[in-house]
């Protein structure tokens, strides 16, 4: 336990003395019984197995903020800052702020926010290694850095941006509600330095002395129907009926009246021109992401059309019958897969520790997703390695792997698709990454197959089947799909009430170009398709043959731009910064100018294992033994 300072002064300590039973989502304040097992367990901070003696021990806290009185001094970010020892890059807590009107009625409302220690927090549920717990003492999120392996995803399903990722340790952090001060009846560090009186915190639904309003949302906070926030809010001064975000993110809040809450709208400060947006596309934090998902569903695709097609329809796909066909194919689905993996393990921030993704299987998509592609890629080599061998044995192999592949493959496509549809996301949460995920998966699948016949089997048999013509409507069917989920998804995001619109908004302006040309590929891909299916191709001299290399290259560059697009337009609905801090368009700047090199600005360089991998391969080429294994290390873990 830590030490009370005998100065310590009155408002520091909590002031609780009765609560209600039931917060205002219906859940009970009191998180336990008296004759609970959860009671009476010491927290065994730093090594000290003493229980805290507060009598609202078992009770869900909250913090209190009240805006009228918050004037941005950041004294509160700086005092969790300190107490957690956080370098500059990393804040717990953050001020951002929101305006509306003009001289002389001009209004500015800052918002303090750190993690809200949540009633149903999405990260505890979401996260794969099971970092997360709630803790039954105060209601408590608490997160554990030394079991997380950087995966971010918490990061993600976050509506209030609380936990942080670190891309210089490869780890996320999080406020930890100072569970130490109040096990002995202090309040967190970042309520005692408050400057304004701005900040309280106690028992959730409890308002504090000379307080008069208890609101669960304000101007630039998310919905509180996502995770039931244990955050309160008073603000008495009247708002104008639009409020504006100082920094780059282009949204604003608006609403009919004061009877109604603030909707987050398009705030269009790019103007409407387009852009290409290249490098930003290109070279996103998310693109080892949009590698995995493209090789993963193309890779699941077409081992499922390989072993499924022939039971359906065998005289079409008599070809695929013969098993001398298999194994090279397979070699081919093997290796793209293994891309794959490798690019979305060595994107996690601790990628030696990547076994640790199966702990939650019970609760989170991320776990699921990661056991189910796991085994396809274990259905996958058994059957390739089966089908290198004749015997009957081994033919059995080859069919119980070829089964594992097919129905785990499908399950790891299921929760790669749920893990996307995150409410935090409004731009993911829609039916559209389903259509996109199986449009992928059919006409990506497809291409490879294609790609591998065209290479393996003599042109003179396949001009006697009906194959290739059934791939080209695989591979059609699978631009459908996703064709009209991108027709619903545009008409769904442009007229949204909430940050999908802004990703609309950001899609047809700051990426509008690269956008344009996604469309017109994919357009151009399925009259490439139509055509060549209903085309008689006798040989790879066949002048139609040239429409099938313009077809595989762009289908790969529609699918790189497609994906790419999902990663890097998607808005989270995030608690507005300021004009220097939590801003993404001053990150960006810092980055491009060298800014970043300056500690005290905040912002640092991704320090990705990625960008390592390069670095090794050129310490490689100029013969540096020693840098060599230090490169090794760090790729691996080690610091």
């Amino acid at each position: 336990m830590i030490e009370v300072n005998k100065d310590e002064q009155k408002y520091a300590f909590l002031w609780d003395k009765e609560s209600q039973q039931k917060n205002r989502y219906g859940d009970n304040i009191e998180l336990t019984q008296e004759d609970n097992a959860l009671r009476n367990i010491s927290l065994n901070i730093n090594g000290d197995l003493g229980i805290g003696e507060n009598p609202n021990r078992y009770k869900q806290h909250g913090f209190y903020l009240n805006a009228d009185n918050c004037i941005g001094c950041h004294a509160c970010e700086a005092a969790c800052s300190e107490k957690n020892d956080n370098p500059a890059h990393i804040a717990f807590r953050s001020v951002g702020y929101v305006e509306g009107g003009t001289y002389p009625d001009y209004q500015r409302i800052n918002i303090s926010m750190a993690c809200n220690h949540c009633d149903d927090p999405v990260c505890l549920t979401g996260c794969p290694t099971r970092a997360y717990t709630k803790f039954a003492e105060y209601g408590a999120v608490l997160q554990d850095p030394d079991i997380c392996f950087g995966c971010g995803y918490c990061t993600w399903v976050c509506p209030y941006n609380a936990p942080q990722l670190d891309p210089v340790k490869g780890e996320v952090t999080k406020c930890n509600m100072c569970v130490d001060r109040l096990e002995v009846g202090l309040k967190p560090s970042c309520v005692t330095a408050c400057l304004g009186n701005a900040l309280d915190f106690g028992v959730i639904e409890n308002v504090p002395e000379n307080r008069e309003q208890s609101q669960a949302e304000i101007p630039g906070f998310p919905t509180t129907e996502i995770t039931h926030p244990n955050i309160r809010f008073q603000q008495t001064k009247g708002s104008h009926h639009e409020m504006t975000r100082t920094d780059s993110m282009p949204v604003k809040y608006h609403r009919e009246d004061t009877q109604k809450p603030f909707k987050p709208v398009v705030d269009e400060k790019s103007g409407r021109k387009k852009y290409w947006n290249f490098k930003s596309l290109l070279t996103s934090h998310e693109s080892a992401h949009v590698i995995f998902t493209l090789f993963t569903q193309a890779t699941v695709g077409a081992f499922l059309i390989l072993i499924l097609a022939p039971l359906i329809a065998p005289e079409t796909f008599l070809l695929f019958q013969d098993v001398s066909v298999y194994p090279p194919i397979l070699i081919i689905i093997f290796v793209i897969s293994t891309v794959g993996l490798y690019k979305l393990n060595m994107h996690l921030g601790k990628p030696h520790r990547f076994y640790r993704g199966f702990n939650n299987l019970r609760l989170s998509p991320v776990s699921r997703e990661i056991a189910g592609v796991s085994m396809f890629y274990t259905g996958l080599l058994g059957a390739m390695m089966a089908s290198w061998f004749e015997h009957e044995i081994a033919q059995v192999l080859f069919y119980c792997f070829a089964a594992l592949g097919c129905l785990s493959g499908v399950i790891g496509l299921y929760y790669m698709y749920k893990l996307y549809r995150i409410p935090a996301r409004p731009f993911w949460d829609h039916k559209q990454t389903g259509t996109a995920f199986l449009g992928t998966t059919l006409s990506f699948g497809g291409l490879i197959l294609l790609i591998a016949c065209l290479s393996l089997i003599p042109w003179p048999v396949l001009a006697t089947q009906q194959l290739i013509p059934v791939l080209f409507g695989i591979i059609g069917l699978g631009l459908m799909i996703e064709g009209l989920g991108h027709i619903l998804h545009a008409h769904d995001m442009k007229a949204a009430t909430n940050e999908g619109a802004a990703s609309y908004y950001q899609q047809v302006t700051q990426y509008g170009k690269s956008y344009i040309l996604r469309n017109i590929l994919l357009a151009l891909n399925l009259a490439l398709v139509v055509t060549l299916t209903f085309t008689e191709i006798t040989s790879i001299l066949d002048p139609a043959f040239i429409l099938i290399v313009v077809l595989v290259i762009a289908m790969l560059v529609m699918g790189l731009f497609g994906r790419s697009l999902f990663f890097v337009l998607v808005i989270p609905t995030t608690m507005p910064g300021a004009f220097f801090w939590k801003n993404q368009g001053f990150v960006d700047h810092a980055r491009e100018t060298g800014l970043a090199e300056m500690q005290q600005v905040g912002v640092v360089y991704e320090r990705h294992h990625a960008f390592k991998v390069d670095e090794l391969w050129q310490t490689i080429k100029e013969n540096s033994l020693k840098d060599m294994f230090k490169h090794v290390v760090w790729i691996f873990g080690g610091k």
